[in-house]
């Protein structure tokens, strides 16, 4: 088989709100993720309040504000090649629009890059992982306003010229289609929905906003650093064809188009595909934009796609906006949180995705939740990790040896963090096992699991040794 690259970047991913905590300390800003929890996980509309009775644990995280040091170690450890990590927003502009950068903040991922840099871990940086100044919300009502995409550009302008020298690899938003997602309009577009909103004219408001800024980042990006890949990343779930019925055909294509090619066509061609023109004809949805968006986007296409992979989806029919997710692919196994794993799919989305832009792909999320048990003797014995990720790299593989171009491959959570979906920390997916439990408790102490040394074998081998035996 052909092999992959040699300097392929193996390495894991994690995000800013869902590991650093300390969001109170170097100056940093209130973010919208601060005010999540286990009642508003996934909701686009509720009372924005501090109440002191209640857990939020984006505000601890799992402490790497702290333990970063080490915690890089036992990745370099792992003889990661890569690791992506976000800077939180809030972090570097308190509220978002300010005049001048937080310097305390900036000096903390000056600490994070030069520790990475130190062990030879290439830093891949996101600007916008579910969360923001919760100030922009509260004065301009977040990404349904246009005023955040000037506010964006010179925080992300801020960070390329501060590392400039440091990194090369960026992503601005994280899954920029899961804004038109049920719930995720608040976590990606610090949207709160009020009774009688169109609330699909706003998530296509938003997503035009942040697609506009995506590419007066990647035009600052290349200025600044000429050699940087920089862009949007996407949730790369593809929507199966429910049978072979010509209409179910018809569905699924429709329906990535949608959830799908409408966003990476803008990414990576650079301009809205004929479909999205006419469903914004068709559904008389309002667009707010000025002229010179559409060459921006032109001009700011980017020149990768980074992209998460968990699963595979089935596309179904909505009955009155929803669809019944009760139809699961009978064909897949489930993880215990009820998505399914489809290995194979991996290699359908490269392919699929290099055939459409022949752009170099990087899998910069992938990754199975579960419930761990930490043993008496400190070990966490999880085959069931790495018989998933044996399954995906090996699917990885072969798509690259039908002569897919993929860069790197970081799985999520490399360290258990706090869940995005509902912020547990027993949907765990890291190599290292935090001792920390849902309800904040634990001493946070760190354990190498299996996969620890698995992972390692893998990386040190470039992809060739997946064993799972000793």
């Amino acid at each position: 088989m052909e092999p992959f690259r040699k300097d392929f970047l193996w390495g894991g991913a994690t995000a800013a709100n869902q590991c650093e905590g300390a969001y109170q300390e170097g100056g940093k800003g209130l973010s919208t993720a601060d005010y999540l929890c286990k009642e508003n996980y996934g909701k686009n509309s509720f009372e924005l309040v501090d109440d002191p009775k209640a857990f939020y644990p984006c505000r601890e995280g799992i402490d790497f504000y702290h333990t970063y040091k080490e915690d890089i170690a036992l990745f370099a450890e792992m003889g990661f090649r890569c690791f992506r990590f976000s800077i939180s927003w809030s972090r570097i502009f308190p509220n978002g629009d300010d005049e001048t950068p937080n310097e305390e903040g900036l000096k903390f991922y000056d600490g994070v890059i030069a520790e990475c840099l130190k062990y030879g871990i290439r830093p891949l940086i996101t600007l916008s992982h579910c969360e923001m100044p919760i100030a922009l919300w509260q004065n301009y009502g977040g990404w349904k306003n246009r005023k955040l995409i000037g506010f964006f550009v010179k925080y992300a302008k801020t960070c390329f010229e501060r590392y400039r020298n440091q990194v090369k690899y960026w992503i601005t938003f994280n899954e920029i289609n899961f804004t038109m997602m049920n719930g995720f309009l608040y976590q990606n577009g610090g949207v709160m929905v009020q009774e009688g909103d169109n609330v699909r004219a706003i998530q296509i408001q938003v997503a035009h906003n942040q697609l506009v800024a995506n590419a007066m980042c990647v035009l600052e990006c290349k200025k600044l650093i000429p050699d940087a890949y920089c862009g949007a990343m996407v949730e790369g779930s593809l929507g199966y064809a429910l049978s072979a019925r010509p209409e179910d055909v018809l569905l699924s294509i429709k329906d990535n188009q949608e959830y799908l090619y409408h966003f990476t066509d803008v990414l990576l061609k650079g301009e809205y595909p004929y479909y999205f023109k006419q469903l914004l004809k068709k559904e008389n949805i309002p667009l707010e934009y000025e002229a010179d968006d559409f060459r921006l986007l032109r001009e700011g296409a980017q020149n990768y796609l980074p992209f998460s992979y968990y699963m595979s989806r089935l596309s179904l029919e909505k009955v009155n906006g929803y669809i019944n997710e009760d139809i699961k692919n009978e064909f897949l196994a489930k993880t215990d949180w009820g998505t399914t794993v489809d290995p194979v799919g991996l290699r359908i989305i490269l392919n699929d995705l290099y055939a459409r832009y022949a752009k170099p792909l990087f899998i910069v999320e992938n990754g199975l939740g579960a419930y761990d048990v930490l043993n008496a003797d400190g070990s966490v014995h999880d085959p069931y990790r790495i018989k998933f990720l044996k399954d995906h790299i090996e699917q990885m593989h072969l798509a690259v040896d039908d002569g897919v171009d993929v860069l790197g491959y970081t799985s999520w959570g490399c360290i258990d963090l706090i869940s995005q979906s509902k912020g547990q920390m027993s949907k765990r997916y890291g190599y290292i096992y935090v001792d920390k439990n849902d309800d904040g408790s634990g001493s946070k102490k760190r354990f190498k699991k299996d996969s620890f040394y698995w992972y390692k074998k893998v990386i040190a081998s470039n992809g060739e040794n997946l064993s799972m035996e000793e």
